[in-house]
């Protein structure tokens, strides 16, 4: 191996170790000038050619190399370092080894790349570590690892050294199956989860996380009796502050470790996939926060964001926003998500805030942003990035899938991008969910005026590949938890939300539940708070928690209810016009037509003893789902109704089921 000399550096200095709980308030002011020795580069690290594709945005594995490894100099064990900072003056590497010393660990520059590397003796697996930048206006700025794979927990914010590394996966059965199935023709019912707030060790200590190893099987269960098919993570890449609920990262290749560790967070995707359950992660390339010991100003100067601040500040957020325009840049991100797959496994990514990135003039006054060369609003450079990043993913041909969380008609999210749209393999319809949830809070007797806002969702349905959507955003910030966004009284209010989830699961498009809404959980959700699971010892919620189950398997187990989600073919209206008595009735079918989905649903507290629904064949429609739940055979219901010869809703034959107040029903028929 060959050498690499050791910068030059003065004698270790007894200094006041580098506060961890935040960083420094102020910069500290350089006292003299560093000199450097010219270095022979070990060719292991950080070769001609990883600068080269580093430099323009293609190392996809750029995070094997920059950050901190441990490596072997001279028949030395220790630890290899590299971080990018093109505007310092000079970059040393900060730990107790050292005292927290900016003098003790010099970094060496490596030619025209902005990337300083450095070697430290004898360094082991868990030691924190920050580095130390020099500026150009001689300030020294503390500042984690942008590539550091571990943190320590907040509020302490040094990067720790951590090996990825040699942990032995089982779940090849899933991740081959994964690459041979065909994700738009497949069940997607997500869990969405805050890992934080689902359970706690001690219920009333806030602090009180559950390891990730132990959260692996009770998540686990709990899925797999309800009926999911994959749990969307909220806040996993490392975040200082509680409250962002991981949505203001500053260590995008660290699970947080307030529930554990790298390894351990591999645990838990890898036992979910042993028992059939995906996993996808939020993850945050709209934006980053400003402290101190982040991203922001990394090197004193504007590194990872935009250098102007109309388009590098987010009004709204207070945060900083990606330059997609730096090829550096762009190999962070795009770099951050292909290491999410590859040493995680994870099997998608959620990309929060879509449409903030796509928007010049997003939360922004006139004024208060750039106009593009051709005078729009639209952020070509971040056009470009998710062109490029999702065009990577569609390669791979694994069964990776991409999620945007995006709030506007932006044309082409889900198109390919060699047909010019952005490449995202879904969208989640946030059009539909602000509709049905403006109808579901309405009292039964103005649903009448306003029909149209649970059936017009249907008119755009095949436009992009959906994910219907019932998030964490809904129930906080006194938006009220769903089940007080009902009217009526108590009853009502569980009547109500049946209905709601009802239509919600006809409804071409995967779909998405956040955590607790399944058992119609009262209190707005609070990232500091265990769920109530008790309620699920109460009748109401009980019942709603046990029809959303069985709604949920019967979802999983019919082909009808997601095989055609984007295909005319698989939705047709029975009757969609039927606003005076706010009754909607469809159905579902799948490619064979032999066990399609007939839904009918009474969103008022009438009874319609005399109900009539049409039914496009002869034959028998089995009664399968009431408002009670799944029908069998010992129920002491009838289950078996025969379609009569007779025009009804523009069909030739009608069924005549009784239709309670609130009611429901899902019928099983063939054609």
């Amino acid at each position: 191996m060959a050498t690499i000399k050791k910068a030059a550096s003065s004698k270790a200095k007894t200094e006041k170790k580098e506060p961890k709980a935040a960083a420094v308030k102020k910069p500290v002011k350089a006292k003299k000038t560093v000199e450097k020795e010219e270095v022979k580069l070990d060719p292991v690290f950080l070769t001609e050619y990883d600068r080269y594709l580093f430099g323009k945005g293609r190392d996809y594995k750029i995070y094997q190399k920059m950050g901190a490894h441990p490596a072997t100099l001279d028949g030395k064990q220790g630890w290899h370092f590299a971080v990018w900072a093109p505007h310092a003056k000079a970059v040393s590497i900060v730990c107790d080894r050292n005292q927290w010393n900016p003098e003790a660990n010099y970094m060496l520059p490596l030619e025209k790349s902005g990337i300083f590397e450095g070697f430290i003796e004898g360094m082991q697996e868990g030691e924190a570590y920050k580095y130390a930048i020099l500026t150009k206006n001689d300030d020294i700025l503390y500042k984690a690892d942008p590539y550091g794979f571990s943190s320590e927990l907040r509020p302490a914010n040094a990067s720790r050294t951590a090996v990825i590394e040699g942990y032995t996966w089982d779940d090849q059965e899933w991740m081959t199956k994964r690459a041979k199935t065909n994700t738009f023709k497949s069940p997607m019912a997500i869990y969405e989860v805050h890992l934080g707030s689902w359970k706690k060790y001690d219920k009333e200590n806030r602090d009180s996380f559950m390891n990730y190893t132990d959260l692996a099987k009770e998540l686990a269960d709990y899925c797999e009796w309800m009926g999911y098919t994959h749990v969307e993570l909220m806040g996993i890449a490392e975040y200082p502050f509680d409250g962002s609920w991981g949505y203001q990262v500053t260590g995008y290749y660290a699970p947080t470790s307030r529930y554990g560790t790298p390894k351990e967070f591999m645990y838990l995707v890898d036992y979910l996939h042993t028992r059939n359950i995906g996993v996808i992660l939020d993850w945050v390339p709209a934006h980053f926060p400003k402290d101190a010991h982040g991203l922001a100003d990394f090197d004193g100067q504007a590194t990872y964001e935009y250098a102007d601040p109309r388009m590098g500040e987010h009004p709204d957020w207070g945060t900083k926003c990606f330059d997609y325009s730096k090829n550096e840049v762009l190999n962070f991100m795009i770099g951050n998500a292909l290491y999410w797959f590859d040493d995680y496994h994870i099997d998608g990514l959620r990309v929060d805030a879509v449409a903030s990135m796509l928007y010049l003039d997003y939360g922004r006054k006139d004024g208060q942003w750039v106009p593009n060369k051709y005078g729009g609003n639209g952020n070509l450079d971040a056009i470009e990035f998710f062109k490029h990043l999702n065009s990577v993913i569609r390669g791979r041909k694994d069964g990776s899938i991409i999620i945007a969380e995006e709030s506007t008609a932006w044309p082409k999210i889900t198109t390919p991008p060699e047909d010019d749209g952005l490449g995202f393999t879904y969208k989640w319809n946030m059009g539909w969910m602000h509709d049905f949830l403006d109808y579901m809070k309405l009292d039964p007797y103005f649903r009448k005026d306003n029909h149209n806002k649970m059936t017009f969702g249907m008119s755009y349905a095949t436009s992009e590949k959906f994910i219907l959507v019932l998030s964490h955003d809904e129930v906080v910030h006194l938006k009220c938890s769903m089940i007080n966004k009902m009217p009526g009284y108590e009853v009502d209010k569980f009547a109500n939300l049946k209905c709601g989830y009802f239509f919600m699961f006809g409804h071409a498009g995967k779909k998405l539940l956040f955590m607790g809404q399944d058992f119609a959980q009262y209190h707005e959700w609070d990232e500091n708070v265990e769920l109530d699971w008790w309620l699920c010892d109460q009748p109401l919620n009980r019942s709603v928690q046990l029809f959303v189950r069985d709604l949920l398997h019967i979802y999983t187990s019919h082909p009808a209810m997601y095989e055609l989600d984007d295909d005319w073919n698989g939705f047709q209206w029975v009757n969609a016009d039927d606003n005076q008595r706010s009754i909607f009735s469809f159905i579902r079918r799948d490619s064979t037509k032999k066990k399609s989905l007939l839904f009918v649903v009474n969103m008022t507290p009438m009874e319609r003893s005399d109900y009539m629904v049409g039914a496009p064949v002869k034959g028998t429609y089995k009664l399968i789902l009431d408002q009670d739940g799944a029908v069998t055979a010992d129920s002491g219901k009838q289950i078996e109704y025969k379609a009569e010869k007779g025009e009804c809703d523009k069909q030739p034959y009608r069924i005549v089921y009784p239709l309670p107040a609130y009611g429901i029903a899902m019928f099983e028929f063939n054609g």
